[in-house]
């Protein structure tokens, strides 16, 4: 399953998460600071989302209550929720 993600507040534009169960498969984002978001997407690739929920989410960045990582967060769990 296949998942857009708009992020908030934020650099990065979209967010695209591949899950298969709870594992993420793939992770694109387009926008933001590329490669660390490269970095991300290959560390999460094969995790459990669920685990990747945790770690990331609440990461702030600089004076924004918010960042990619955290939003990834969020993209994660809503694709989670709209699997089932």
């Amino acid at each position: 399953m296949t998942y857009t993600y708009i992020p908030r507040n934020v650099c990065s534009q979209q967010m695209k998460v591949e899950l298969d169960g709870t594992i993420i498969k793939d992770v694109q984002i387009l926008g933001g600071c590329n490669g660390n978001l490269q970095g991300i997407s290959r560390l999460v690739v094969g995790r459990d989302a669920r685990e990747v929920i945790k770690t990331l989410e609440g990461i702030h960045c600089g004076p924004r209550p918010t960042s990619c990582p955290d939003q990834l967060s969020i993209a994660l769990k809503k694709a989670l929720e709209q699997a089932g």
